[in-house]
């Protein structure tokens, strides 16, 4: 088969190193791809967002099967544009993929078919939102309606901090016409967990668990971020926790979505809140997580191209999915001065070092090749991945890896996965 990723990122890259062990695949390519990416793909320098060159591209050149990997494009219809030329295509219709589009319309969802979340308001106008928030109690959760690199939340803990992040989102625009809408929701305080999941329209199975670590500094300081590391399965993530799951929020998410006549076939990506009176949904995302599928796919045992033709072929009740009975934790090295302002440009070295380790894996987010050498190109560099027995030796063998890789102006967290240690 020639199998065709779109997306750029870490996320990416640990999808292109699963599908790379398919035994189906005789050919990858990835648009646009990055300097890791090439090293097991042919990188084609097509924007995710450029629909009409990417299927011409997937027509050209006999692409059997594409792989959607960004948020973006997924929302703006690419799963739509490639079946609309009898393409294959792994990844929600547009009108599924709304789900993570906006968070207006899954707060309403959940609301409908009464699946646990946060107590919420909507607003448009920004007066009528601090009027809202005058009456409010605090702390109080702001959230831009569409998508935002997943920055677009801000934690608000006095009323002036809120109407300064109306303000911010609303009117100043940050996070662009992302910003259009506002979600005000209640401040819920517990565990976070991640769980991914594959979803043929009416199946779910689910992956493995895993927990990001959202802000930029240690101690969960600082801005919010992309993601700066993970750790999976979640120890937090119980036997209980996992029914209850499974019992009111999995299927009915699936079932609602069928129900409102936007069946959902991809990844659905469940962020949850394990608070006091049980799991809560913060957040769908309608694809894969940057970085959990970092942490997540490298333990998946199947052939990720059979389980992604039977989510696309309905199929998926024919898959017995299934996981290494393994830990792995990712810490990712960004640049200096990330989320804000930093420098790209910068040489990276010590790539080789992970070359032939069965237990580690370096993957590319923001990097480049530039005369012959692999630079830093974004604020996310690399995820540095290490698989161990348990939590304690992947996080130990993880935090070693870093120590293999430099550039100029470095940047991690030291605190990835800490919290297993207080388990």
């Amino acid at each position: 088969m020639n199998i065709l990723i779109v997306g750029s990122g870490g996320r990416e890259h640990a999808i292109a190193a699963s599908v790379a062990k398919s035994r189906r695949v005789s050919k990858i390519y990835c648009a646009p791809g990055n300097a890791g990416i090439s090293e097991i793909a042919e990188c084609v320098p097509y924007g995710a967002m450029e629909f009409d060159k990417l299927v011409a591209f997937a027509k050209e050149h006999a692409i059997d099967f594409t792989i959607i990997g960004m948020d973006d494009p997924l929302v703006g219809g690419i799963v739509d544009a490639f079946e609309a030329e009898g393409l294959k295509v792994f990844g929600p219709r547009k009108n599924a993929a709304i789900l993570e589009g906006s968070k207006a319309f899954s707060k309403e969802l959940m609301k409908k078919y009464q699946i646990p979340t946060a107590a919420y308001e909507t607003f448009d106008d920004p007066t009528a939102a601090i009027a809202y928030l005058e009456t409010a109690k605090m702390p109080i959760v702001l959230k831009a309606d569409g998508l935002a690199l997943g920055k677009g939340v801000l934690i608000c803990d006095t009323l002036a901090q809120a109407k300064e992040g109306v303000k911010t989102i609303m009117e100043d625009k940050k996070f662009g016409t992302a910003g259009n809408k506002i979600v005000i929701e209640e401040f819920m305080t517990g565990r976070e967990v991640s769980v991914l999941s594959f979803v043929d329209g009416k199946t779910i199975k689910i992956m493995s668990s895993a927990q990001d670590h959202k802000r930029a500094q240690d101690g969960d300081q600082g801005l919010n971020t992309g993601g700066m590391g993970t750790f999976s399965p979640s120890p937090f993530y119980t036997n209980e926790v996992d029914a209850f799951c499974r019992a009111h929020i999995y299927q009915a998410t699936v079932d609602a979505m069928a129900s409102e006549g936007r069946p959902f076939q991809g990844v659905i990506f469940f962020g949850l809140m394990l608070t006091e009176d049980g799991p809560k949904v913060l957040e769908y995302n309608a694809r894969f997580g940057d970085p959990e599928a970092q942490v997540v796919l490298p333990r998946m045992k199947n052939d990720i191209i059979d389980v992604m033709e039977a989510c696309v072929d309905g199929r998926l009740d024919t898959i017995d999915l299934q996981f290494e009975d393994q830990a792995a934790v990712c810490v990712v090295l960004a640049s200096g001065g990330y989320p804000l302002s930093y420098e790209k440009g910068h040489e990276i070295s010590g790539l080789e070092a992970f070359a032939g380790k069965e237990d580690y894996a370096c993957f590319h987010a923001g990097t480049a090749w530039k005369d012959g050498r692999i630079v830093t190109n974004g604020g996310r560099v690399l995820g540095i991945t290490a698989k161990g027995a348990d939590l304690h030796e992947a996080r130990r063998k993880a935090y070693e890896a870093t120590q293999w890789v430099q550039f100029e102006k470095k940047y991690m967290r030291h605190d990835i996965g800490k919290a297993i240690e207080e388990a």
